[in-house]
């Protein structure tokens, strides 16, 4: 079997408009997503699903999480523009194989759901993860 690298590598074969960064923080950001979703230790695949809105308000958190005030010019590095191309990032993991979807699951769900330029200072503090409570802490 290929390794994740191998794979995400011919994801950009396939597809060269965006970088393998691009694909590693997607996946990761899935990840992170789910476990503040609650989402993350279920064995049945649809609890763990998540709507391309879910997913993409997490990639905005883990963003600014990760990256702050340069997160804009990370996803452009990656040749992200747009939650469009977040959508285009999504369904060429799920084509080859990385994730799954529903067939509910559309790729215009990613369209326009908000703009890079939300990634500003005055934005930053509004879209960062919601504090743990007591009893996240206590699992």
């Amino acid at each position: 079997m290929k390794s994740l690298d191998d794979r995400l590598r011919a994801i950009v074969e396939h597809d060269p408009r965006f970088r393998t960064g691009a694909y590693e923080f997607v996946l990761e950001a899935l990840e992170e997503t789910m476990r503040h979703l609650g989402r993350g230790d279920e064995s049945d695949e649809d609890d763990r699903h998540i709507s391309a809105a879910d997913l993409l308000q997490g990639i905005r958190r883990f963003a600014v999480e990760r990256f702050g005030y340069l997160a804009r010019a990370v996803f452009e590095t990656w040749g992200v523009r747009t939650t469009g191309d977040f959508g285009d990032v999504v369904f060429n993991l799920v084509e080859h194989g990385l994730l799954k979807r529903r067939e509910e699951d559309h790729r215009s769900e990613f369209d326009d759901v908000y703009s890079f330029d939300a990634l500003d200072e005055d934005a930053i503090a509004a879209i960062r993860w919601p504090a743990a409570t007591a009893c996240d802490d206590a699992t």
